[in-house]
């Protein structure tokens, strides 16, 4: 099997467990990074413009970390509920719910540091005047 495909249809099945915040996550993260890339293209052209996308992609980073923050948090809260409702629950069973709680935490970490990685070089690249 490829290799890309293999890593795809992985990264799809995790969109899915993650549930809704995931996609949230994943729009975000795309508009962050579609920001980043304006910025740079209108660097030389408008500043005001090219810091704007700047301060766009900062607020969206932002928001793929909160979503991520807060499906966490309602992902744990449905582990509770279902440990109360079934009593004695095998810890396989709890700790892969929490498995899943914790994908949206993680993937709005990977976007808020990969668009951050991308501000900063943004920043970086700017002459000192």
């Amino acid at each position: 099997m490829n290799t890309t495909l293999i890593i795809t249809t992985q990264f799809a099945d995790r969109m899915s467990e993650g549930g809704l915040g995931m996609y949230i996550i994943l729009i975000a993260f795309l508009l962050s990074l579609f920001f980043i890339v304006m910025a740079f293209v209108k660097r030389g052209k408008s500043n005001v413009i090219s810091q704007k996308m700047i301060g766009l992609a900062a607020e969206s980073s932002l928001v793929a970390l909160v979503m991520g923050c807060l499906s966490s948090v309602m992902g744990i809260i449905q582990l509770f509920d279902m440990v109360e409702a079934l009593g004695d629950v095998s810890p396989s069973l709890f700790s892969g719910g929490l498995k899943v709680s914790l994908l949206t935490i993680t993937f709005g970490l990977f976007s808020f540091t990969v668009a951050r990685i991308g501000i900063l070089a943004y920043k970086w690249s700017l002459k000192s005047e």
